[in-house]
């Protein structure tokens, strides 16, 4: 990956989100209007580990029971997209020539 200026990178903003030795995209969002948004950002730290950092905002249902129901749901859907993230991070092993 090319980098600009000062180390930052090509997606970087290179503004004010850029401190204390992070490197921070801009927002991308997704908007469902009226129900549910989400916004993502691409982080590099100081160590050159890079991550996203990934805000949900969902609209409950009135009754109790139901706003219950989906954030169950909600936090199930979560857990499968970071551990698919986090599968699709890890490095390959090896295979033996």
């Amino acid at each position: 990956m090319k980098r600009r200026a000062a180390g930052h990178t090509e997606w970087c903003g290179m503004d004010h989100r850029c401190n204390l030795g992070e490197h921070r995209s801009d927002e991308i969002l997704v908007d469902v209007a009226g129900r549910s948004r989400a916004v993502l950002v691409r982080v590099r730290t100081a160590t050159g580990r890079e991550h996203a950092e990934v805000r949900v905002r969902v609209a409950l249902a009135p009754s109790e029971l139901a706003a219950r129901r989906q954030l169950v749901g909600l936090l199930g859907d979560l857990r499968q997209a970071v551990t698919r993230a986090a599968i699709a991070g890890r490095p390959r092993p090896r295979r033996a020539a």
